[in-house]
């Protein structure tokens, strides 16, 4: 097995070899992931080394004091904490070695394509359509929405409903969708901030060969549990300093202006600190679980304290503040191409956290999966669960 000290000495090699400050950006990328040194747990060949996932701490570490580019994350986080695993599960060896090398290095931003206007806390009731054609192709249509980074993606993991005759858990398929080809539009969603971070996807005759699905056909749901259970912990399981996330831009506040303190004020910002403290470390033994095997519920529970805090804390922020609280920096319209849960103004961190209970799964729907897969309290009963999707009220 790899060890601390090999990976250690394997870094210092890739960086003997690509002295960061001489050589391109993408290029260093591209020779840590062919080193292994990507995603340690991987697979050799696929950007890993088959080590422990917990060692990609030392790897990290070694190049960051190196002075080392990383790959930008959060800008491909989709790709990185739920179109990968999934395709490292269920893809065939071709499509690991086509889809992983760009996500990783960046050079293909992913989205994702499974929410729809009437299919969101109940994703299983999904409408749009995948039918078998001449050829081994795919015709796609239908709407899908809420879908972050559509605008700059190439690539979407894309569910579709391949059967309605069989219950809606049944019927779904796993594809990979190509964002450029025809058929596909793409359209901003104009969000409370301002800005259009979301987009809604609609897909017109969209052919995909077969060679893009991922997973057996009609077995779409099992491989999207895959990617659902990595989305809530790269949601909710971000590693964090200590005042790290939302609470840290209040904490300095406090600091800096204590003509803004109050009693009351000090007593819920001491509450709230510590439950940021004690998510922060809840998600440090979460992180550790996930060195042993793949995530299951327990990240729904993470998500669900991430969404809460964050509403909580922005909201304590915006009340100390006072007036100035009450200000907004820009109501230009923007695309970004990527989410920045803290930066910005007060006014941006309230407005932009109340969408955090609905993306990633919305809050009562998560609440359901803690209860019964977590805790192990009796489900709740569902009177079309085994009824045929084109049966099903729509």
């Amino acid at each position: 097995m790899t060890d601390a000290v090999e990976l250690r000495s394997r870094a210092r090699e890739l960086l003997a070899a690509q002295p960061p400050a001489g050589t391109d950006r993408l290029d260093f990328l591209r020779a840590r992931f062919d080193a292994g040194l990507a995603w340690v747990h991987y697979p050799e060949g696929l950007g890993g080394l088959g080590a422990a996932r917990s060692l990609q701490a030392v790897v990290d570490a070694e190049l960051e004091a190196a002075g080392a580019p990383d790959n930008e994350p959060r800008r491909i986080g989709i790709g990185l904490g739920m179109a990968a695993p999934t395709i490292l599960q269920f893809g065939t060896e071709e499509q690991k070695r086509r889809f992983l090398r760009p996500l990783w290095t960046g050079e293909e931003v992913w989205c994702q394509l499974f929410s729809e206007p009437g299919a969101g806390s109940d994703l299983a009731a999904l409408g749009t359509r995948a039918v078998r054609a001449d050829g081994d192709d795919w015709v796609v249509d239908g709407q899908k929405v809420w879908t972050s980074s559509a605008h700059v993606a190439r690539w979407a993991i894309l569910i579709a409903r391949t059967d309605p005759e069989v219950p809606k858990h049944r019927g779904i398929t796993y594809f990979v969708c190509d964002m450029t080809d025809p058929g596909v539009e793409v359209r901003p969603l104009r969000q409370l901030t301002g800005e259009a971070e979301f987009n809604e996807v609609f897909l017109t005759g969209v052919r995909i060969p077969d060679f893009r699905r991922l997973g057996e056909v009609g077995d779409g749901w099992r491989v999207a549990q895959t990617t659902l259970n990595n989305e809530r912990v790269a949601i909710g399981g971000t590693r964090l300093p200590r005042e790290g996330g939302m609470i840290g831009p209040v904490a300095t506040t406090w600091r800096e202006h204590p003509e803004l303190r109050t009693h009351d004020l000090h007593q819920r910002l001491l509450g709230l600190w510590v439950e940021a403290e004690v998510a922060r470390l809840t998600g440090e033994r979460l992180r550790q679980r996930l060195a042993a095997g793949q995530p299951g519920p327990e990240g729904a529970g993470m998500k669900l304290g991430f969404a809460r805090l964050n509403q909580q804390i922005s909201g304590l922020e915006v009340e100390l503040l006072g007036a100035g609280g009450l200000l907004y920096d820009d109501w230009t319209m923007r695309r970004p191409e990527l989410v920045d849960f803290t930066g910005r103004g007060a006014g941006y961190r309230y407005l932009r956290s109340k969408g955090n209970s609905i993306e990633g799964g919305t809050s009562e729907v998560l609440l359901n999966i803690v209860a019964e897969r977590v805790l192990g309290l009796p489900a709740e009963p569902r009177t079309d669960k085994d009824v045929v999707w084109k049966d099903l009220a729509r």
